[in-house]
């Protein structure tokens, strides 16, 4: 018996067989020590997977094991999402934060949502309230808001459109010119809403919410990574601040980044965000070098195999979602959904990023 109180199921024959391509796949980034204990687990969530009619939404920063093993849609929050949502699945378990399981909710009223921890929470989807967004559109009266999908239901439910890392630009344009205005407030992310603003002539107010795991990146660490890997490509997130995209060579959405690195095959990369990302895409870039500024996200890592597969054994923790916010937050997203898609996914302007451009903070 664990020190849990769960019994470890068996790495038996049959086990070893079920899972054995899932290995050869992830073989680089997991010990045989570890996968002795994961694939058990593995072939058992599968298993139920099929039994319940249930589906795993994994995040681009859940583990390999998680998202190479487990999960039958991968990639950011809102792709989850709409995957989720053209299922016919009857039971989503979203692998990956509070936030992202409610806007699955909002997608898919229809369907059962489970997170396999309720405290897998969010640093800047915290930052800020609906009560706050409305003071907010008190304070700025006929401008629109656009919010970050990183945001809880009752922020989006007093939102006009929603936007994503890789749209954000597009969308806060399309606003200004539908609404007829010069500003537009952009929330809650300000580093998202900083550099924002040095790709666009519409004016940004902005929140002072920020991803724990992006801030903590600052110019110098990207100087010293180019210093000791000269030939290294590095990439960066728009959740990161103004300055590291400055002397970064690529800035985009993880998307993005992925997109980058399997289509141009860099011999060495470094990917400015969350650590697992970087093991996720390696598995499919075989030949690019990933060095890792490792900042883990204490949030997701409450995800493990082990509560998965607690939570589709006995279908707890569920997310639900009032309807009434349900169904105001659901026409914000789906406004951005709305939009034209871009052709690739949307990169950040490196020259553009160098200007200084102010913001408005809240």
């Amino acid at each position: 018996m664990a020190a849990d109180g769960f019994a470890p199921l068996a790495f038996t024959p049959e086990v070893e067989a079920l899972t054995l391509p899932l290995w050869e796949k992830v073989k680089n980034h997991v010990t045989p020590m570890e996968w002795r204990l994961q694939a058990p687990l593995i072939a058992e969530i599968n298993r139920l997977k099929r039994e319940k009619n249930a589906v795993i939404l994994a995040h681009n920063y859940m583990t390999p094991e998680i998202f190479h093993g487990v999960g039958d849609y991968v990639g950011d929050s809102l792709g989850l999402a709409k995957e989720a949502a053209k299922s016919d699945a009857a039971i989503i378990v979203q692998a990956g934060v509070h936030f992202m399981a409610e806007t699955s909710k909002i997608l898919s009223p229809e369907k059962r949502v489970l997170i396999p921890d309720l405290r897998a929470g969010c640093s800047l989807a915290s930052s800020i309230t609906g009560e706050d967004v409305r003071l907010i559109k008190a304070r700025f009266p006929g401008l629109p808001v656009v919010t970050y999908v990183n945001t809880t239901a009752d922020v989006k439910a007093e939102t006009d459109v929603c936007c994503t890392s890789a749209n954000a630009v597009q969308v806060v344009e399309h606003v200004a010119r539908e609404w007829g205005v010069d500003r537009v407030i952009l929330i809650p992310d300000e580093f998202l809403a900083r550099n924002v603003a040095r790709q666009t002539d519409v004016k940004i107010i902005a929140w002072q919410g920020r991803c724990e795991v992006h801030e903590r990146f600052n110019a110098q660490d990207i100087l010293d990574l180019k210093a000791a890997y000269p030939g290294a490509e590095i990439l960066a997130h728009p959740e990161c601040p103004a300055e590291v995209l400055e002397v970064s060579d690529f800035a985009g959405s993880t998307a993005a980044m992925n997109d980058y690195v399997l289509s141009r095959k860099p011999r060495q990369v470094v990917l400015i965000t969350e650590c697992s990302m970087a093991d996720n895409v390696a598995v499919d870039a075989k030949d690019t070098e990933f060095v890792r500024p490792c900042n883990l996200c204490p949030h997701m890592k409450r995800i493990s195999l082990q509560n998965i597969y607690e939570a589709l054994l006995h279908e707890q923790f569920e997310v639900t979602v009032d309807p009434a916010v349900a169904e105001r937050a659901r026409l914000a997203v789906q406004r951005m959904i709305d939009l034209p898609p871009p052709a690739v996914p949307a990169r950040y302007d490196l020259v553009k990023a160098r200007h200084h451009v102010d913001v408005e903070l809240i």
